[in-house]
Formats: structure tokens, sequence, C-alpha cells
């Protein structure tokens, strides 16, 4: 036979009594339509205009309860699309970045082999000094200045140094060949000279080339604003001496 009055045991009867008073209040708080209807009823408000102004106002919640629901969902489009955008942003950048990355390399590779054939020049300069035996005195000033530029350019550092000392180098050897052009050997280094000579042209309008493509990247918006953020700073044109 079942027990019709089980008990409750202690331990969740404070929780039963707690879940109960919250049903009873929210009991409490609602209103039958007779209810509503009777209290209109004592200020002349007809039964008729109760009723529709229970379904205007559950119109009423219905249509903010959809602006609630539409204001999410906006929120949560405007989420995605911003973060789309930020992705999009993000590999943009890698991209342009990787770019400018590359065009800098080639630059600094162009600038090498240039560098190797200004080297070469000045390492043919003690050949051709040694082609000459005897030198009068305005002949050796001649070569002494032929030195000093080439002293200049081995101890030049930065790009820009060895760009002027390679004028200067330019400058003594047009000096130089006024002077000594007639003697053989001095003849046969300047084959070698003019071939090196003719490298270096030929080195210089690739790199002005690509320092032209470089540039054009890194001044170009909105690459500029991650040549700015990532230190790419434009580069000088290797202007004939």
């Amino acid at each position: 036979m079942s027990n019709s009055n089980p008990s409750i045991p202690e331990d969740i009867a404070a929780e039963v009594l707690k879940v109960a008073s919250e049903i009873y209040a929210e009991t409490q708080n609602t209103y039958s339509l007779s209810e509503l209807q009777a209290a209109g009823k004592e200020v002349n408000i007809p039964p008729e205009i109760i009723s529709e102004a229970i379904a205007k106002v559950k119109e009423q919640q219905r249509l903010a309860k959809e602006k609630q629901l539409l204001a999410q969902q906006r929120n949560k489009t405007l989420i995605y699309i911003g973060s789309a955008i930020a992705g999009l942003t993000l590999l943009w950048g890698i991209f342009t970045y990787n770019s400018l990355s590359n065009s800098a390399q080639k630059v600094d590779a162009t600038w090498s082999q240039i560098e190797n054939q200004l080297q070469r020049r000045t390492d043919l300069i003690p050949q051709l000094i040694n082609v000459v035996e005897a030198q009068s005195t305005q002949e050796k000033e001649v070569i002494k200045l032929l030195e000093d530029s080439r002293n200049r350019y081995l101890s030049a550092q930065t790009q820009s140094d060895k760009l002027k000392a390679s004028g200067e180098v330019t400058d003594a050897l047009n000096r130089f060949r006024s002077y000594f052009g007639s003697s053989q050997a001095y003849i046969n280094l300047q084959y070698e000279m003019a071939g090196t000579e003719n490298r270096i042209a030929t080195e210089r309008k690739r790199y002005n080339e690509a320092v032209q493509a470089y540039n054009q990247k890194v001044k170009a918006f909105p690459n500029s604003l991650i040549a700015a953020i990532s230190g790419f700073k434009p580069r000088d044109f290797y202007q004939k001496a």
C-alpha cells in the first residue's frame, strides 16, 4: 500500500520551500481576463476595450522581442564582418610585407653584383700602375691620384661612400689613360678594364630597375603604411659617375 503522505528529507525541505514560494509569487502576479475586466468595470472601461488592450500589449511585447532578436542577429553579423575584415587585413599585411621584403632583397642582390664589379675594377689598378716604369713628376701625381682613389674605395664602408669613391676612381682612371694609353701592357689591361666597365653598366641598369620597382612599392598607398611600420625606406639610385 502506497504512502499518501510521504516524508520529505530534511536536506531538501528548504530548497522545496524556496521553489514553492517562487511559484506562488508568480501565480500572484498574474491576472485572469475576468479579473482584468472586473477591474476595468470599476473605472467604467468596457470589457471589449480590456480585451483589445490585452491584445495590443501582447503585440507590443512580441514586436519588442522580435526587435531584440533582430538586434542580436545584427550584432552577430557585424562581429562576423569585422572578423572577416580583420582577417583579410592581416593577410594583406603579411602579403605586402613579404612583397616589400622580396623587393628589398632583390635590390641588395643587384647591388652585390655592382660591388663585385667595382671591386674587380679596383683590383686592376695596381696592375695599371705597374706597367709604368719611368714617370715624370706630373705622371707620378696622376699615379698617386689613382692610388689614393683606390684606397678611398677600399676603405669605404657604406653604399653612399662607395659610390662617391667609385666616381673618384673613374676620374683618376680617365687621367691615367690620357698619360699612359700608348703602352701595350696598359692596352691589354685596358681590355680587361673595359669589360669590367661594361659589366658595371649592365649591373647598374639592373640595380636601378630593382630600386625603381622597390621604391614604387614603398611609396604607394596603402603599402606605405606597412613600409613605415616595418622600416622599409626608399633606396637611392646609382647615378653614373
